[in-house]
């Protein structure tokens, strides 16, 4: 989760550019949100479940687990 970060800086700029100094950050905090919120990439989908067919032929076939 992206968080949002302020700089020391923003203390000592006139109101008008901390405003949009401001508003940037809520920009990129909420770009990243989205990007890391929605991100094609599942992981859980490329888990591997078990031995395989290459385990299975060295080691020969074993029942499967009950439960």
């Amino acid at each position: 989760m992206a968080s949002l970060t302020t700089t020391s800086e923003a203390a000592h700029q006139p109101q008008g550019a901390r405003d949009d100094s401001l508003l940037a950050e809520i920009r990129l905090f909420w770009r990243q949100f989205f990007v890391q919120a929605f991100s094609p990439y599942r992981p859980e989908l490329h888990y591997m479940r078990g031995p395989g067919p290459a385990w299975r032929a060295k080691h020969g076939h074993m029942p499967p687990p009950r439960g």
